[in-house]
């Protein structure tokens, strides 16, 4: 199957969707007035009820945090799910059929109906892989979690299994129970012999279940027990339309709600220490499968902690601390910019894993180990510079070469001249040098400058302020109403930048003149929205009661527009007095005739408006 859901599909699943039964499996909801509902914000902790739901227009908005949106969302941000996974599942409850539109070929989506086959056929295989663990033919299995310091119920709690020492038990075994050959092979779980005959992919190891944020079972990590088993130590299911290793993180399930409640991630990396760390009381652990960290894997995390210019988490990587594990936290750094948040590094001083440190010290060492993290650039920069001699001037300035580019690197360039002096004092170098081959390693000439210029933007409670305001929540939450006449003033007429950002979202979906007012409208300008803090403010406004104590008519839209156009053109008028007031008239005639002349109906449009803000027209 290629493409995506059909937008008729999803405005239908919209439609069909009370945000208020969604929201209230989840939240108690009560009465908040004006037919809006209210109560506590399942996305951070409050005592005082700041979430609103407004049923008539299927959005919600949170006062405290800035969480909103339409049912779709609330499923995306209460269950970490993909917008296509939350329309599905909403889709489900609804009873709708979704179409997908053919855009051409595509590997990565599955045929209609196919995942949940899929995703039933490792259901019945963690079952029959649960069931082989208690067999004799498991002992060693058993053995090495029990010497690992894992009980019964942690192997019960994760889902170990062991694939027995047979070619074709859990082939037969699922096809008894319906699935087909072709099935069983695409999803990874059986293949072909030489003979032509279908096998199973593991035989006679421990098996660890890889489940997604939703907690579906996508793939197993299978852990060699034998010294005949000449495979791999480790052996992970195979690409699949419903597993791709590097977009998976095992744990994931079980960590994801803690990981976006504290802001922080810990990656592991192996599944044995997922289970100690959680065990140990680190429940935000997380490890790759048969793959290093990459790019796809910061793409989830960054979901789970909001990683953004506005709030930032942690991540915190733990390697051993010998040669290969220095190695891969040197890997880590190179993607460490990709994350605006705080990036850490935990290094045993024993050279040892999460799960070896907690069999020999207990859970207590675990959470130390988290708790004594240092930032990754400062872990990067030690390893740099301790490859040289620096009492020699060579090699101090060689390491100087090589260290620079990493400070360089560092995405928060508030830091960097923080960087500059500590790297100057490492190396016993005067500032000057060190800074120089900074700049140079950077592609940004200023990237080392120590002050960044504020920029001065209105209050958001000024008169003017408050005004744009009402004018986006009418092109909100009445387009039909507001239309044409918000429609007609451009964002340069509005002042704040968040505002002028979400009057340009206004106009990229489409104007408020061609909207229908409800969650689709309000969702479409979100989405087209590029500012991350007018995104939030757009949810804010769709469920903000208006300024007025009855309903808005056009008279009501004229003026609020009005006032608008009133602060523009009143600030024009102050710049070109201003110009005015320090040019000579000899001196520039021609310049002086030109800004007057444009003073003169500047004045009278500004009356016009004064007529129209106070009800005149």
């Amino acid at each position: 199957m290629a493409g995506r859901i059909r937008d008729e599909d999803i405005a239908l699943v919209r439609e069909r969707t009370s945000i208020a039964e969604v929201i209230s499996d989840r939240v108690t909801l009560r009465s908040a007035g004006g037919g809006n509902l209210k109560g506590l914000c399942p996305f951070h902790d409050e005592k005082t009820p700041s979430f609103t739901v407004a049923p008539a227009r299927n959005v919600y908005f949170c006062h405290g945090c800035g969480a909103g949106g339409d049912a779709i969302k609330f499923l995306m941000d209460a269950e970490h799910l993909t917008f296509v996974e939350s329309v599905e599942r909403l889709a489900d409850r609804a009873g709708i059929q979704l179409r997908y539109d053919e855009t051409g070929p595509s590997p990565t989506r599955q045929q209609p109906g196919q995942r949940q086959r899929l995703v039933a056929a490792h259901a019945a295989a963690v079952e029959f892989y649960t069931g082989q663990l208690g067999t004799p033919g498991a002992r060693l299995a058993r053995e090495f979690l029990a010497e690992r310091g894992f009980d019964r119920a942690a192997a019960e709690r994760y889902g170990c299994g062991f694939a027995p020492d047979a070619w074709d038990h859990l082939t037969k075994h699922l096809r008894q129970k319906g699935f087909t050959g072709p099935e069983l092979v695409t999803a990874g779980l059986s293949r072909e012999s030489r003979s032509g005959s279908l096998i199973d992919r593991f035989r006679r190891r421990l098996l660890w279940p890889i489940r997604e944020l939703t907690g579906d079972v996508i793939g197993f990590g299978a852990r060699k027990l034998f010294d005949t088993d000449d495979g791999p130590k480790y052996l992970n299911t195979p690409e699949t339309p419903i597993y791709k290793k590097s977009h998976v993180l095992y744990g994931i399930d079980q960590a994801k709600r803690e990981i976006a409640k504290q802001g922080r991630a810990v990656i592991v990396e192996g599944y044995t220490d997922v289970m100690a760390c959680h065990l140990a009381g680190v429940t935000t652990a997380v490890a790759t499968c048969g793959t290093a960290f990459g790019v796809d894997h910061i793409g989830v995390l960054r979901r789970l902690l909001m990683d953004s210019d506005e709030v930032t988490g942690e991540i915190i990587f733990t390697f051993d601390g010998d040669a290969a594990g220095q190695k891969a936290a040197l890997r880590a750094f190179e993607e460490d910019q990709r994350f605006v948040g705080r990036t850490f590094i935990a290094v045993s001083p024993d050279n040892m894993d999460p799960c070896d440190l907690r069999l020999a010290k207990g859970d207590l060492a675990v959470r130390d180990l988290v708790a004594r993290r240092e930032p990754l650039v400062d872990f990067a920069l030690r390893q740099v510079l301790a490859r040289y001699d620096l009492d020699t001037v060579d090699g101090r300035v060689e390491a100087m070469r090589r260290a620079a580019p990493l400070v360089a690197k560092l995405k928060d360039r508030d830091k960097r001249p923080e960087y500059v002096r500590k790297l100057a004092l490492d190396l016993g170098m005067e500032i000057e040098p060190v800074q120089r081959a900074v700049l140079a390693a950077g592609s940004d000439p200023g990237a080392a400058a120590p002050v960044r210029p504020k920029r001065t933007e209105p209050v958001l409670d000024s008169p003017q302020s408050l005004v744009e305001r009402e004018a986006l929540k009418l092109a909100l939450q009445v387009p039909v109403l507001a239309g044409p006449m918000f429609d007609a003033v451009g964002e340069d007429a509005y002042r704040h930048p968040v505002h002028v950002a979400v009057r340009a979202a206004v106009a990229e979906a489409g104007g408020a003149t061609a909207a229908v007012s409800g969650a689709v409208w309000i969702e479409r300008v979100r989405d087209a929205c590029a500012d991350l803090m007018g995104r939030a403010l757009v949810g804010e406004l769709a469920v903000e009661p208006l300024r007025i104590d009855r309903e808005p008519d056009p008279g009501y839209v004229s003026v609020t527009l009005a006032q608008i156009q009133l602060g523009s053109v009143t600030a024009r008028i102050r710049e070109l007095k201003s110009k005015i007031q320090r040019i000579n008239p000899v001196a520039h005639k021609d310049e002086y005739l030109a800004m007057v002349g444009a003073l003169v109906p500047l004045e009278q449009h500004a009356r016009a408006l004064r007529e129209q803000a106070v009800g005149g027209l």
